[in-house]
């Protein structure tokens, strides 16, 4: 059984950084690839990245430019880096196996002003 646990969010102001992490579990990690995904009090969950098994990554426009995504076979761990955070990127991140309906229960990241 697929299971990814999201952590790492919180409560931070305007500008600051936070590195999200997901901890995945019932698969061969080093052979998938995944995703991390917002979604906003209100809307859809939305695309911001994906990593390959081959570590490439691939961002939406939107987040391009700040923010990393990583993993670690080792660890069995996928990241998410969100340099200078806005208002805008307030809400539940969520990180997915891609080709799958396999999602975490998320982390709630909210952002001050």
């Amino acid at each position: 059984q697929v299971q990814l646990v999201e952590s790492g969010g919180g409560l931070v102001q305007a500008g600051e950084r936070l590195r999200l992490s997901c901890a995945v579990s019932g698969i061969t990690f080093a052979l998938r690839s995944f995703a991390w995904y917002r979604q906003r009090t209100g809307d859809q969950r939305e695309w911001l990245a994906t990593i390959s098994s081959g570590r490439l990554p691939n961002y939406a426009a939107s987040v391009a430019g700040r923010v990393t995504i990583s993993r670690d076979n080792d660890k069995k761990e996928v990241y998410l880096q969100m340099d200078t955070l806005k208002p805008d990127d307030t809400g539940v991140y969520y990180c997915k196996v891609v080709g799958t309906e396999d999602w975490g229960q998320g982390t709630q990241v909210i952002v001050s002003s």
